[in-house]
């Protein structure tokens, strides 16, 4: 993003100016002034080696420093990490001083803490499990740090809402960063015990191996979703009136779930069945989908084979989980008159009830060639009206609750169609599309 906003660059600006004053009382602090060099060396090494190769960051040198040195010196052991990784968007410096004053400011607020609460002679005396007290303190304020800023930035340069900004940021950091402080606490009392630095370095190889494996499993998750935006742009192609509405499905559903409190992996299951659940229309022949005009009884029922085909075409592709569920039955009704199995109530899944309402929701709130989109409001009150018959009045209610409070402002990749053609005959219930 070359356009940054003049509020994030005064942003950025007056995060580093704190990462400066951080470092001043550095000439008047009792340095090792070895042990600095080889850490920051070290940092830098271990940075580079891993933005290039995982594309993230590696924290267990980092909070050693915390646990060895004082807090000045400790926020100096990021910097040169930051002038040598690359950087690849624009502007180039202003990334880099978010990069040095970032980090920065959390190792010096975690030292800081870490000090106060005596970890430094725990540490030198190898006492355990009291080092365990000031140590996990000191990887909470280094947790808490992080999110104050990451939410800043947010906030300032992608104009999240401040109540969002920071939703989850904590609890999404805190588990991998304290294994990460627990490397770095092996590492320092190891760097404090007989053995010496060379020791301490032997805590990097495990936690390398950890991250290769970490790393195989994000480009595992990059593969499902290229898999999951190839499926969704050969559906886009083969109904183009459609267009985008995938999307916006899923991210309605992800709206649903979290405002029914699903944890993070159930959200993200539904936002996958929410982009896939008219898959199966690959398997419906592309005149019927295209026609103009009404369509026969025969041709509906081809139609609605649509989710059993979908089904058919993922049933294979474990990581969806309970998302192939909602695929096969988003078009079931809660009195039971939905297809393809005319399920009723509780019967239908949950991911399916979630979808069904994202999935009308989108068809009211969307432009098609037989109608102009519904406000969002109408379209509520028409999903309320069929609560308790056609859709699940928690689903329902659900949303309205977060559309209340958040909006409707979907973001969608697709491109929109270029023209329609002439009308089409919807299918028959609320605002569902054929």
């Amino acid at each position: 993003m070359e356009a940054v906003p003049a509020r994030a660059r005064g942003y950025v600006a007056a995060v580093a100016v704190l990462a400066l004053l951080c470092l001043l009382p550095l000439p008047t602090v009792r340095t090792p002034w070895w042990a600095l060099g080889l850490l920051t060396a070290l940092y830098a090494a271990c940075e580079y080696a891993v933005r290039r190769r995982f594309g993230s960051t590696f924290h267990p040198v980092l909070l050693a420093a915390a646990f060895l040195l004082p807090a000045p010196a400790a926020a100096l052991v990021p910097l040169p990490a930051a002038l040598l990784c690359p950087v690849e968007h624009r502007p180039a410096l202003l990334r880099r001083l978010w990069r040095a004053a970032r980090p920065a400011l959390a190792v010096w607020g975690a030292a800081k803490v870490h000090w106060t609460l005596g970890g430094r002679d725990a540490v030198v005396g190898s006492d355990f499990p009291y080092a365990l007290l000031p140590a996990g303190a000191a990887v909470l304020a280094f947790c808490l740090i992080l999110t104050v800023l990451d939410g800043g930035i947010l906030a300032f340069a992608e104009r999240v809402p401040l109540r969002r900004a920071w939703r989850g940021l904590l609890s999404r950091s805190l588990a991998p960063v304290a294994v990460h402080g627990l490397a770095g606490l092996m590492m320092a009392v190891l760097w404090r015990s007989p053995y010496g630095p060379v020791a301490a370095l032997l805590v990097l190889l495990p936690m390398w191996v950890s991250w290769w494996i970490f790393a195989q499993y994000h480009r595992e998750r990059a593969a499902h979703q290229a898999t999951i935006r190839a499926l969704v742009q050969a559906v886009d192609i083969k109904d183009g009136y459609t267009r985008g509405h995938s999307e916006r499905v899923g991210q309605a559903s992800v709206l649903i779930a979290r405002e029914l409190g699903m944890d993070d992996d159930r959200v993200e299951v539904l936002r996958f069945a929410g982009i896939l659940h008219d898959v199966g229309k690959l398997g419906v022949p592309t005149r019927l989908l295209r026609k103009e005009g009404p369509l026969t009884p025969e041709e509906r029922r081809i139609i609605e084979l649509h989710p059993e085909y979908g089904h058919e075409m993922v049933r294979g592709i474990s990581f969806l989980g309970e998302a192939r569920a909602a695929i096969l039955h988003h078009h079931e009704r809660l009195d039971g008159s939905g297809y393809p199995y005319g399920l009723a109530g509780s019967g239908i899944p949950e991911c399916a009830r979630v979808v069904a309402v994202a999935d009308a929701f989108d068809a009211m709130t969307s432009t098609r060639s037989y109608r102009r989109a519904r406000p969002v409001e109408t379209a509520v009150a028409e999903l309320e009206r069929c609560a308790g018959t056609q859709f699940d009045p928690r689903m329902v209610e659900a949303l309205a609750r977060a559309l209340r409070r958040q909006g409707w402002h979907p973001t969608v990749t697709a491109d929109e169609p270029a023209h329609e053609t002439a009308p089409r005959q919807r299918a028959a219930g609320t605002g569902t599309p054929r």
